[in-house]
C-alpha cells in the first residue's frame, strides 16, 4: 500500500488545496478503503464558493466529498461483513445508533450523526478513507465503481419518493432536472408512476431527463410560482405527487400550488433557511408539505435497482477527472456553460 494519501482539502471559499495527509487506520467495526470513484455533490461546490451550508459553517480545513466507492484494504477489529478486496459503496453517514431516532429506524434524523463532507467532518475524496464497515455495501461483480458512488444520490431520490407516498399509477410532478431530479424521476418509475413531468431552466438537462424517461418536460421561463403551476396544470393535468428539488423559493410555490388537492409536495431542494410559501393555499386544500433529509435504510434498496437494471445511473455521469485534477472538476462542475449533471473523480492511482 502507498504511504501516499492524497486529498482534496478544502480551507475556506475558494481555498481548495491538494495535500498529502496520513494513511489512517481502521478502528474496531471500521474498514480502510482504497477509494476509487468520488461524485461532486452541490453541497461540495457550496462548501467550496461560499463556505457554509446554512448551519454548517466550514471553520477549518476539511477533505471533501462523499459520493463514494473503493475497495476495502483492511479491517478492524470485530469486523465480520467485509473482506480484504471487497468492493463497496460508502453510505457517507454514520449515526450514533443508541438514540431515540436511531432506535426506531429514522438514523438520518440522529443529532451526532457524522456524515462525510459536512463540518467539521472530513469527507472522503482521497486515497485512503476509514469508515464504519456496517455502512458499507458490498458491490456485486457487475455493478461499476462509478455506479456505487452514484447510490448516494440515488438514495437521495429513494427516500424522497418513499417520503411522497408515490405508488402505481400516480401522475407526478419534479421540480429541477439536476441530479437529484432525475434519480428522483427514474425511482418515482420504479414505483409504477404512470406519467411524469420534469421542469428545469436548461434545455440540456431536460433533454437527458427525457431520454431517461421523462414522459413530458416544461421548461421554466418564469419566477411567477402560481402561473408556472398554471401552465403545468394545463399541459399536463392534475399532480399527486411532487418533488421539489431545486430549493429556489419560486420553485416550492410552483410545487404547491401545482399539486392537486389532498396531495403531497415533497421538498427536496435546500435553498435559503427562510423563505416565503403560499401556506393558506396548502391549508385549504390539504396539500402535505413534507421534508426530505439525506436518506435512511436506502442504500440497500437503491443498490438493488441498479444492480436489477430498474434503474440506470450511468448516463448522468457526463465528466471524469483524476483526484489530481480536483480544482478543473470542481470548475466544471459549477459552471453552467460546461452542461455537466455529475462529475466523477477517480482517486485510485493507475
Amino acid at each position: 500500500m502507498a504511504s501516499d494519501n492524497l486529498s482534496c482539502v478544502l480551507y475556506g471559499i475558494d481555498d481548495m488545496r491538494l495535500e498529502t495527509r496520513p494513511t489512517p487506520k481502521p478502528g474496531p467495526n471500521e474498514v480502510l478503503i482504497s477509494m476509487h470513484s468520488v461524485g461532486i455533490c452541490g453541497s461540495d461546490v457550496h462548501y467550496w464558493k461560499t463556505g457554509r451550508i446554512g448551519d454548517f459553517v466550514v471553520k477549518e480545513p476539511m477533505v471533501l466529498g462523499h459520493e463514494a466507492s473503493g475497495t476495502v484494504m483492511e479491517i478492524g477489529e470485530n469486523v465480520e461483513n467485509l473482506k480484504k478486496g471487497d468492493r463497496v459503496a460508502i453510505e457517507p453517514g454514520t449515526p450514533c445508533r443508541y438514540c431515540e431516532y436511531c432506535k426506531s429506524g429514522r438514523y438520518n434524523l440522529c443529532p451526532k450523526m457524522v456524515f462525510c463532507a459536512t463540518p467539521p467532518y472530513d469527507g472522503s475524496l482521497c486515497r485512503y478513507y476509514v469508515h464504519a464497515a456496517d455502512f458499507c455495501y458490498k458491490l456485486p461483480d457487475h455493478v461499476s465503481y462509478e455506479e456505487g458512488a452514484m447510490l448516494e444520490p440515488l438514495s437521495v431520490g429513494v427516500n424522497a419518493c418513499r417520503r411522497a407516498g408515490i405508488v402505481m399509477g400516480d401522475h407526478v410532478l419534479i421540480c429541477g432536472a439536476g441530479p437529484i431530479g432525475i434519480v428522483s424521476m427514474m425511482v418515482a418509475k420504479s414505483c409504477g408512476a404512470s406519467k411524469i413531468m420534469i421542469t428545469d431552466l436548461d434545455e440540456s438537462r431536460l433533454k437527458v431527463a427525457k431520454e431517461l424517461g421523462a414522459d413530458m418536460t416544461f421548461k421554466i421561463t418564469s419566477r411567477n410560482g402560481k402561473e408556472v403551476a398554471q401552465q403545468i396544470n394545463k399541459e399536463f393535468g392534475p399532480v399527486d405527487k411532487t418533488i421539489e428539488c431545486t430549493g429556489a423559493e419560486s420553485s416550492i410555490h410552483t410545487a404547491i400550488y401545482a399539486t392537486k388537492p389532498g396531495g403531497v409536495a415533497m421538498i427536496v431542494g435546500m435553498g435559503k433557511s427562510e423563505i416565503n410559501f403560499p401556506i393558506v393555499d396548502a391549508l385549504c386544500r390539504e396539500i402535505d408539505i413534507r421534508g426530505n433529509f439525506r436518506y435512511v435504510n436506502c442504500y440497500p434498496t437503491a443498490l438493488e435497482l441498479v444492480a436489477s437494471g430498474k434503474v440506470n445511473v450511468k448516463p448522468l455521469i457526463t465528466n471524469r477527472f483524476k483526484l489530481e485534477e480536483s480544482h478543473k472538476a470542481f470548475t466544471t462542475s459549477s459552471s453552467p456553460g460546461c452542461n455537466t449533471i455529475k462529475v466523477m473523480i477517480s482517486c485510485h492511482e493507475e
